[in-house]
């Protein structure tokens, strides 16, 4: 009997998915190519007709998450306009919801070790998202002061380094940590204060 991986038109993608299963349950590297063959219901020879290795699998993971969280960082920054504020603010919110929503493709993503340069297509796609937040931290950044401006890329890689702190130490459950603050309360307080000490808020406005 046919292997069923073979009737639903597309294996590549359906290793994929198998993928980032096993990434979500196991880890990048707590599975092998053949666990991710059973699951996608195929023999372990079908992998090499898609894919070289397991890091190339999990690269194609990543390419995925990148091109999704992208979207959805490009969303939240159209959301928050005509206020670069709000637009900014989405992103690092963005940020938070992608992890919680798709956390295999997080983990392909930060947590497997996979170069964004391992292939044009994930640089590029990688790139693509990281431009949005850069592009919002330049919006925002036109009301500092030019002698007191920080670059637009270290703007925006405070708020992502944020982000990802929060997401890492409190919203993947963490062995051995526990937060007395929801994630979402931790790193909009974070932004807040952040923005506040550039003096785009006021002390007494929201965020």
């Amino acid at each position: 009997m046919p292997k069923r991986g073979y009737h639903h038109g597309n294996l590549r993608q359906a290793l994929v998915d198998a993928a980032l299963q096993l990434i979500e349950a196991k880890g990048p590297t707590g599975f092998t190519l053949s666990e991710a063959a059973k699951q996608a219901g195929v023999t372990p020879a079908a992998v090499y007709r898609h894919f070289e290795g397991r890091d190339d699998l999990i690269a194609e993971a990543a390419r995925q998450g990148y091109e999704i969280f992208a979207d959805l960082m490009e969303f939240a920054y159209q959301k928050g306009q005509p206020s670069a504020l709000a637009a900014f603010s989405a992103t690092g919110r963005a940020y938070l919801a992608f992890a919680r929503k798709h956390p295999g493709h997080y983990i392909a993503m930060f947590e497997s070790g996979i170069s964004v340069n391992r292939t044009v297509e994930l640089a590029a796609v990688s790139a693509r998202a990281n431009a949005v937040m850069e592009k919002a931290a330049s919006d925002l950044s036109q009301h500092i002061p030019l002698d007191k401006r920080p670059p637009a890329s270290m703007f925006s890689a405070h708020i992502w380094a944020m982000s990802h702190g929060v997401v890492e130490l409190f919203a993947r459950n963490s062995p051995g940590r526990a937060s007395p603050f929801p994630a979402d309360e931790l790193l909009e307080t974070g932004i807040g204060i952040y923005l506040r000490g550039l003096g785009l808020i006021k002390p007494d406005q929201s965020d």
